[in-house]
């Protein structure tokens, strides 16, 4: 279960996995990594994805570097180029990332896995991780040391759990995710009844689905639906300590930023986009191509796309609290505006 060392590749292997054109150096030269153009040695790959970086490039020691063509006559190195030169960036840093190799296979001896869990191949299962009864793992599918999979969960091929991951039971994953150390994915939605006195806990009795392609990031929960299941579209991405509340629906394409909080029963469009420490009320619905600027409360359902803020940026304090007295009038000040606007209009 030892991954290899970081991997290797020739020019020409970057170039063809990239779809790029190569251009000086030679073919078969090796390059280990990825770096900064200031800190790139000659088996290095570096890229120009950012024009404020162009100071560095025609000092570059770096082996060869990612660029637009339009940027090549700056180059004193060997030229990878590529329309798109942070995509391709992308791309280079999934190549070059040990932890991505190809998984070996097999089961740590000190993990407990039920007799009838059904593994793919090249399953590998780390230390102290508990696989429950009636699971399903596909191919390549990698859990790391101390996570848990509850009881008939499916989690689909070449998909990577980072160490102390729950997942709860009844869970659904799709191919490819991704998910980091300490989310949970499937843990009771927050309802209870009140009957005056005491509240009184509602079972959570859907599930959670998460499509193709998702990313969660390090300590972010996905609750269990009430009745009907939580679902993750594909190729939604989650950074870390976000907060999805029960029977919320994430379109495919869409990506909350840390924090983000949404409660329960709102749906959230297709290539969406929720910067950091948004809040969204229950039971919204947001279109799709919806960008909400961090730090942002939305309260009301939102129809149109576009980019959308709340609340008011930081000043002194004594500012504040005047402008607080203000917002207290704004009420009043609208109606009497109504009158007045009636009264020219009737003399």
């Amino acid at each position: 279960m030892t991954h290899p060392a970081s991997p290797d590749f020739t020019l020409a292997e970057l170039a063809e996995r990239l779809g790029a054109h190569l251009v000086g150096g030679d073919e078969a030269r090796r390059m280990t990594g990825l770096a900064t153009l200031k800190e790139a040695g000659p088996d290095q790959v570096a890229f120009v994805a950012n024009r404020s970086y162009l100071k560095d490039l025609a000092t570059t020691r770096a082996g060869a570097v990612l660029l637009h063509s339009k940027h090549a006559d700056v180059c004193p190195v060997a030229r990878l180029e590529l329309d798109n030169p942070y995509l391709g960036y992308a791309q280079l840093s999934r190549l070059f990332d040990p932890s991505l190799a190809p998984p070996q296979g097999g089961v740590h001896p000190t993990a407990v896995v039920a007799d009838d869990v059904a593994m793919g191949d090249r399953v590998e299962i780390g230390p102290n991780a508990v696989v429950e009864a009636g699971v399903e793992l596909g191919d390549d599918v990698v859990i790391g040391a101390g996570c848990v999979i509850g009881a008939h969960t499916c989690i689909g091929a070449e998909s990577r759990l980072h160490p102390n991951v729950t997942v709860s039971y009844g869970v659904v994953i799709g191919k490819r995710a991704i998910l980091h150390s300490g989310c949970v994915i499937g843990a009771d939605g927050f309802g209870f009844a009140h009957d005056g006195g005491r509240w009184h806990k509602i079972a959570q009795l859907g599930g959670v689905v998460l499509g193709d392609d998702v990313e969660v990031g390090s300590c972010s929960s996905i609750d269990r639906g009430a009745l009907d299941d939580t679902v993750i579209g594909n190729d939604v991405k989650i950074d870390s300590q976000v907060q999805i509340a029960h029977n919320v629906r994430i379109g495919d394409h869409s990506a909350l930023a840390g924090c983000v909080g949404i409660a329960g029963s709102t749906r959230v469009g297709r290539n969406c986009m929720l910067g950091g420490g948004v809040g969204l009320s229950g039971h919204l619905t947001i279109c799709d191509g919806v960008q909400v600027t961090g730090m942002s409360l939305v309260t009301n359902s939102i129809h149109e796309p576009g980019v959308y803020s709340s609340g008011t940026g930081a000043m002194p304090n004594a500012q504040w609290r005047r402008n607080a007295v203000r917002f207290k009038q704004l009420d009043d000040i609208a109606r009497r505006l109504v009158r007045l606007e009636k009264r020219d209009q009737e003399g």
